[in-house]
């Protein structure tokens, strides 16, 4: 069974003014495609087509194609979900009780969370991971995930997560990743995080 590229739950200009419309047309249609084809390819090639894409990464991020673009096909996957013109404001409901007792306010969070997508040298990602009954945050390389053995914690559930490669921000944002960092607390969907908590 192949993955198929997830249709947006908003329109493409919808993250206006924080995310402009062509960096998502060209993130979505090409950046997280070519991942899934490439995903897809390797699947086939290697008999493995009927895990899943969690799976993917928690138990074959030895085989570097699989790796790689499994990430990058689950990671995308999560940032469009996490993602909302509606989104923004203060958190609420059990990730605001979860952010408030591991980190002592949502304003720490933001400083921690900001941090380590600041000092992700390169290309990766910064996470907010479930850890049992308290949060982490972590960040990734290239396209590696909290799923993958080794990575941040082993029992890390991903509850959300921001892209800091350039083909993310660097349209409207040039080289301020802080900017893009700070415009992303505009569109962070609260309620689909709440979902995402065990």
């Amino acid at each position: 069974m192949a993955f198929s590229l997830p249709k947006l739950p908003y329109s493409y200009d919808a993250l206006e003014p924080f995310i402009d419309t062509t960096t998502m047309e060209i993130h979505h249609k090409r950046h997280h495609n070519l991942y899934l084809t490439n995903l897809n390819n390797t699947l086939e090639n290697t008999n493995t087509s009927n895990l899943s894409i969690e799976d993917i990464c928690r138990n074959h991020s030895e085989n570097i194609a699989l790796r790689n673009n499994g990430g990058g096909h689950y990671n995308h996957s999560l940032f469009w979900n996490i993602l909302s013109p509606n989104g923004g404001g203060n958190p609420n409901g059990k990730v605001k009780e979860l952010i408030d007792s591991s980190f002592g306010s949502y304003d720490n969070f933001k400083e921690k969370f900001k941090n380590a997508a600041m000092t992700r040298f390169g290309s990766g990602w910064a996470w907010l991971c479930q850890i049992h009954d308290h949060l982490e945050i972590c960040s990734t390389a290239n396209q590696d995930n909290p799923l993958m053995p080794g990575i941040c914690n082993n029992e890390s559930n991903p509850l959300l997560g921001i892209d800091v490669w350039e083909h993310a921000y660097y349209l409207n944002y040039q080289n301020k990743r802080v900017e893009y960092i700070d415009a992303f607390y505009n569109l962070i969907n609260w309620e689909t995080v709440n979902k995402r908590i065990k």
